[in-house]
């Protein structure tokens, strides 16, 4: 768990970087705190089931531990920590990277850090915001946004600012491009568990 921690911070830190190039450290810092935090973890680890693994006993079974948000980010980073120490450092990266950053622990409103994710990783390209509307008195001003990349425009969304514009713009791109919600592979993750368990039976076993 503790070593699953630092590894879980130093993918979040090496994604981020390279994603948002432009944006300073104290963004980044803000960015990796929406990534790994008890709530982001806790929601990738019940995505992979991984409470149902868990070995409690009947006090804390009968109180629902198995459930709770800070025993399953818990459980999700001493996962991490055994990848990481039974493949490397890589392996844990590929393995969570996207599922941390790119789906699941991104704030649920954050549909633009989302949307810049999927188009670097499928188009190479950054999507590029235009305000092309505005309606409504001052007080009760609405936006209307759209977003480009590639070939055209690909979303538009209506807010109260512009920034929420923006947002339902690139809420809308990826409802069209299917990528609003996909969770990370749950046999990818356990068939690296179970190798990790496996490779290390033998050496806890005595010898003949």
């Amino acid at each position: 768990e503790y070593l699953g921690d630092a590894v879980l911070e130093l993918i979040a830190a090496e994604h981020l970087y390279h994603t948002y190039l432009t944006s300073d450290e104290g963004e980044l810092t803000r960015l990796r705190a929406s990534v790994v935090n008890t709530k982001s973890l806790a929601r990738l680890a019940s995505r992979l089931s991984l409470g149902d693994y868990l070995l409690l006993g009947k006090g804390a079974h009968k109180t629902g531990a198995r459930s709770l948000q800070s025993i399953l980010a818990n459980t999700f980073e001493a996962v991490i920590g055994a990848i990481f120490l039974d493949q490397g450092y890589r392996a844990a990266y590929k393995l969570f990277s996207r599922s941390l950053i790119d789906v699941q622990a991104w704030p649920d409103d954050n549909y633009k850090g989302r949307l810049q994710e999927v188009t670097q990783e499928r188009f190479l390209s950054t999507p590029q915001y235009d305000i092309i509307g505005a309606s409504g008195p001052g007080h009760r001003r609405e936006y209307t946004a759209e977003v480009s990349f590639g070939d055209g425009v690909s979303g538009k969304g209506r807010g109260r600012t512009k920034r929420d514009a923006e947002q339902m713009a690139a809420r809308e791109a990826l409802a069209a491009l299917g990528a609003l919600d996909h969770p990370p592979a749950q046999d990818e993750v356990l068939e690296a568990v179970a190798a990790h368990e496996a490779r290390r039976t033998p050496a806890n076993q005595p010898s003949n």
